[in-house]
């Protein structure tokens, strides 16, 4: 991988771990700063080790315990012996300077990262087919995110770490610690959920002009607008200024009809515009209504705003729009592929990602009307790949007498819970959905 010697500094490296050696607090330090891997030289790789699993078990941290240690492992001759760890803690005045000795060896390994990885995109680009060239563009921007956000790729952990980090999580949950995921803005599903989870691909489904777009906007409003959490909103189908209005509309209560026509805009609701405009300035909510957008450029959008705006949902209205720019086989294997690669995506940079999709005609074939998993068009995939699946559906827009104004949100797929039928208002004229009131009864 290298054709000459990486970049590394021995003497920050014995440095650290000489720092380490006489201070216990320059070991919680330095912990936090650099991983194992940093280390160039493998016998400092297993002198890190040795000590860490001592700090970790609340042992004292010093020369002949740490050589105890490796000599329990049977590594303390690989390391040089214990007249190596001696000459460690030699090679430093003082213990103070650890974390400066830390940065040192952390910024060494980057770079040999960076080499790395441009040595691996070389190669692939030298060896992929034509075809696969947008294939290898992701795979590059994948490896650059990655190291850009000091990620560390990790392909196996034993289960008993595991199990630690879960307990750990639980533990953390119960004290208030972990904050729960994104916010849908609706109580019972957030009560179900506990927000939208990072690295989960929800998708959101129905029949045309049953409001799948309105409810993916809603979730993007709870996130952006209510709590702060930036959103990015990928809208194949409508328009910016469309969708602005859409969200003006619900947020401000003027009717989505009268932003179209001057002559109802009075000077109250101007008022209310403007207000909400000055509010809106530091809104962390994105829109794209880029035409004819790639899989590859959403992925790429959305890394950039993880890096620069610390992304925490995705919205993609629809699915069925995207393009891949490539000839496949058939129009279902190219949508299979973008479920796949949204659930990655979903993965890649922790976020929900929401993918609103289509419903086949097979809902309008049923007396009750009501929308099934197996309607879900053009690729079973989409299931398969989903963790949470939304369908939604107004009765009143098959018969106006039957619960006009409601609607049901029906969670088919909860791959980490129960499923359920969520009951909401649907407010057209706002292009919003809303929580029903708690004394609510269905049919009542």
């Amino acid at each position: 991988m290298f054709d000459r010697v990486p970049p590394h500094d021995d003497d920050a490296e014995m440095a650290v771990l000489g720092g380490m050696l006489m201070s216990k607090d320059a070991v919680g330090e330095v912990s936090q700063m650099i991983d194992v891997t940093d280390f160039y030289q493998p016998k400092h790789q297993t002198i890190y080790e040795a000590v860490i699993d001592l700090f970790a078990a609340s042992q004292p941290v010093d020369v002949v315990l740490v050589a105890n240690e490796l000599l329990k492992a049977g590594n303390l001759e690989k390391v040089g012996g214990a007249d190596y760890l001696h000459s460690l803690v030699a090679s430093v005045p003082t213990a103070a300077n650890a974390t400066y000795y830390a940065e040192i060896v952390h910024q060494r390994a980057i770079l040999r990262n960076v080499i790395a990885a441009g040595t691996k995109i070389a190669q692939l680009g030298y060896s992929a087919e034509g075809s696969q060239a947008e294939d290898v563009v992701n795979l590059a921007q994948s490896e650059i995110y990655e190291m850009s956000m000091g990620k560390v790729r990790q392909d196996y952990v034993s289960i008993g770490n595991a199990v630690h980090d879960t307990l750990d999580q639980l533990d953390k949950m119960q004290n208030g610690e972990i904050p729960k995921g994104v916010p849908t803005g609706f109580r019972d599903i957030d009560d179900l959920t506990q927000g939208l989870q990072p690295g989960q691909m929800v998708v959101v489904a129905g029949r045309p002009a049953m409001g799948k777009s309105t409810l993916g906007v809603d979730f993007a409003r709870s996130a952006a607008l209510h709590h702060n959490m930036a959103a990015v909103i990928f809208s194949l189908e409508m328009n910016k200024v469309e969708l602005a209005k859409r969200i003006i509309s619900a947020e401000t209560n003027i009717p989505l009809g009268a932003l179209g026509r001057a002559e109802e805009i009075t000077p109250e609701r101007w008022n209310t515009l403007n207000t909400f405009w000055s509010k809106m300035q530091e809104a962390p909510l994105f829109i794209d209504d880029s035409p004819n957008m790639s899989l590859m450029e959403i992925r790429a959008k959305c890394r950039r705003l993880k890096q620069t705006n610390d992304l925490k949902l995705v919205v993609i209205d629809y699915l069925q729009l995207m393009t891949s720019g490539k000839q496949v086989e058939s129009r279902q294997q190219e949508v299979s592929e973008f479920s796949r690669a949204l659930k990655l995506l979903a993965k890649e940079i922790e976020v929900p990602v929401i993918a609103l999709s289509q419903l086949n005609r097979g809902p309008e074939m049923r007396n009750d009307k009501l929308p099934q998993l197996s309607d879900l068009r053009e690729s079973g995939s989409i299931e398969q790949d989903a963790d949470v699946v939304f369908l939604v559906h107004r009765p009143d827009y098959y018969n106006h007498e039957d619960r006009p104004g409601e609607a049901d949100v029906i969670m088919a797929k909860h791959r980490n819970g129960p499923t359920e039928t969520f009951h909401l208002a649907f407010l057209g004229a706002t292009s919003k959905f809303k929580d029903m009131p708690q004394d609510y009864n269905q049919g009542v």
